[in-house]
């Protein structure tokens, strides 16, 4: 099993809060890591089975009542009345003066009315840790460290420790990021993205579409999913789509809460931005679930393919991400296109300074490259090292402060 970055934070939250819950899109290993907990005197319980799911549903304190703590309760997405009944056991607890840490693990994955009971019933109770599929980094099985141009050297003996072909790149694209397809090498990757979307629209989609949007929604994933590192434009899915803009605008929503796509907001700082654009850039969080929604099949396909540049976007976006959010690192995530076409792929803020990131599938860049850098003059923050990750096997500067650095450094 594939060693993952977040469990210390994990192993942290059950050590000082009541509640932990780990939410993340379906299949990303939520299970797994909760239930490695069981070896520490936690019980277990998933609401996904219908006996269980019928009593928590009904009777959430009696559901409590048969299922003590320490307890692990899986998919609890399914009973969103049982938070109130958690807060008054974690209440209870605190009271009557008995440990209140690490009773109660939980896991979720779609997010639409499982957070809303989050927020209502366990503000300060509760630790939300969102786990995203693999990185590179557990994958290869090497330390996960937050991407900072700051290092050089150290950025060039990661990317010489683990190199990373261009072939290689695009088959990583394809393949995608969950567990079950490295513990499962046999696994066919076809079966396994439709499997999963069919689960996906049954059990966290069909109880919120109109009665008849069944295919319209799974026509909605295919054109969406063509469209990962791209403004989102609702007029064009709309029409693509055949249905309304604000049934578009749903269902977006409900993707982000589903924890399948990130989106990325438009940079905007009054001193900097005079004329920006204001639709988000949207991502998937699993560029081989994209692949399969976009009928790409293979490497060879992706990499002759139009859709080439803004799949390895996405997976880059996805991994810089991950480097940060897997260690808990706070840091805030945007990107720069002004109505001149001047465009920044990727902002990261991180304790008060902004890094500029292009992302690029060559391997030789100019000052060309980075000049849109230049419209970041004049922030509030502190500008740091601007980057290109590309395809290039060593670092090398740009310009003056932005570097050429290698996609295999993440």
């Amino acid at each position: 099993m594939i060693k993952r970055t977040i469990e210390g934070r994990i192993k942290n939250s059950v050590a000082s809060r009541p509640v932990t819950l780990i939410t993340g899109a379906r299949q990303v290993g939520k299970t797994t890591l909760a239930t490695a907990f069981r070896e520490n005197g936690f019980g277990y319980v998933s609401i996904d089975n219908t006996n269980d799911m019928v009593t928590a549903q009904e009777d959430p304190e009696l559901f409590l009542q048969l299922h003590p703590c320490p307890l692990i309760i899986d998919e609890v997405q399914n009973a969103p009345g049982l938070f109130l009944a958690l807060e008054h056991s974690v209440n209870s607890a605190k009271l009557e003066n008995v440990r209140n840490y690490g009773m109660y693990i939980l896991t979720g994955s779609q997010s639409y009315s499982m957070m809303k009971g989050i927020t209502e019933s366990m503000a300060g109770r509760v630790s939300i840790i969102e786990m995203s599929p693999l990185s590179r980094s557990e994958i290869l099985g090497r330390d996960e460290i937050p991407f900072s141009p700051n290092d050089l050297p150290a950025l060039q003996k990661r990317a010489n420790e683990c190199p990373l072909s261009a072939s290689d790149l695009f088959s990583n694209i394809v393949r995608g990021s969950f567990p079950e397809l490295y513990d499962n090498p046999k696994l066919s990757r076809s079966d396994f993205y439709e499997s999963y979307v069919r689960t996906y629209m049954e059990r966290d989609v069909s109880s919120l579409l109109k009665v008849g949007y069944v295919s319209a929604f799974r026509r909605f994933l295919e054109a969406i999913a063509s469209l990962t590192g791209q403004e989102l434009v609702y007029d064009t899915l709309a029409k693509a789509v055949e249905v309304d803009e604000k049934t578009i605008a749903s269902w977006v929503s409900i993707l982000e809460a589903g924890h399948l796509i990130t989106l990325l907001r438009p940079y905007n700082e009054t001193s900097v931005v005079k004329r920006v654009r204001k639709r988000p850039k949207m991502y998937f969080c699993d560029t081989g679930l994209a692949c399969h929604l976009a009928r790409i099949d293979s490497p060879e396909t992706l990499s002759a393919s139009y859709f080439a540049g803004r799949f390895v976007e996405t997976y880059v976006v996805n991994e810089v991400i991950k480097s940060y959010k897997n260690g808990g690192i706070n840091a805030g995530f945007y990107y720069y296109r002004d109505k001149e076409q001047n465009e920044i792929d990727l902002l990261i803020l991180h304790d008060g300074t902004l890094y500029p990131i292009d992302i690029k599938t060559g391997t030789r860049f100019d000052a060309k490259a980075v000049k849109s850098f230049k419209k970041l003059e004049g922030s509030k923050y502190r500008i740091g090292p601007g980057s290109v990750l590309c395809n290039a096997d060593a670092v090398y500067p740009v310009s003056g402060n932005a570097y050429a650095i290698p996609i295999s450094c993440l």
